[in-house]
């Protein structure tokens, strides 16, 4: 059920994911479905369950750096293969169904192991997630449904309009933000990934975590 469910999400997306689609697609009747679930939010969160997969190694890292490099990783590969849950992961709350209780424990281990305990450790892990899930949530935004290319077009065409006197930094980089810069770029990391701003982002996240262990240690 759930892979039918996800093969539904990866055809209309979550916002067009419905229990009575997905009744249609198993030849089944939609109250049958209630059995065994108790409704789309946990049809949606079992299908991002089964797109995530078991994001923990197989053998625990002893360094927390590389454990957070190949976390985030990991997660972004996911995500990739099934970018149309990328919408809900984060922006909704039934998302917090699908990261089991072992993916917590990972990172709060790898944090401890950084050296994060008591509130800064909560704060530290907060940071993890919204690293983990942000950027790739970003990255992998879908075009609008409706007329696609005619807004990439427009959208393009606006940004090279942008008056270089009240923005001098960005007419001036444009040429290199047009090709993968959030807000500016024309596409999805669907169809063009940012793998070198992915792993700008992620070796940030780690400097930044370290840096705040240093600044609050005794």
């Amino acid at each position: 059920m759930l892979v039918a469910a996800l093969a539904l999400i990866d055809r209309k997306g979550v916002a067009g994911f419905s229990v009575r689609d997905l009744a249609r697609d198993l030849g089944v009747y939609p109250t049958a479905l209630y059995w065994h679930v108790p409704g789309r939010n946990a049809l949606i969160a079992g299908a991002v369950a089964l797109a995530l997969g078991d994001l923990k190694p197989a053998r625990r890292p002893t360094d927390w750096a590389a454990g957070v490099r190949a976390l985030f990783r990991r997660y972004r590969k996911a995500v990739r293969v099934h970018p149309a849950i990328a919408p809900v992961l984060g922006a909704q709350l039934v998302s917090n169904e699908s990261m089991p209780a072992e993916l917590v424990e990972h990172m709060l281990m790898l944090l401890e192991r950084a050296g994060f305990s008591g509130d800064q450790l909560r704060h530290a892990y907060n940071t993890l997630v919204a690293g983990m899930v942000g950027f790739v949530t970003l990255e992998l935004a879908p075009l609008p449904d409706e007329d696609p290319e005619g807004w990439a077009t427009a959208h393009r065409q606006r940004m090279q309009e942008v008056d270089a006197r009240q923005c001098p930094t960005l007419a001036r980089e444009m040429p290199h933000l047009a090709r993968g810069a959030f807000v500016v770029r024309a596409s999805s990391g669907v169809d063009q990934p940012l793998d070198q701003s992915f792993e700008f982002w992620t070796e940030t996240v780690i400097q930044g975590l370290a840096a705040m262990r240093e600044r609050s240690a005794p």
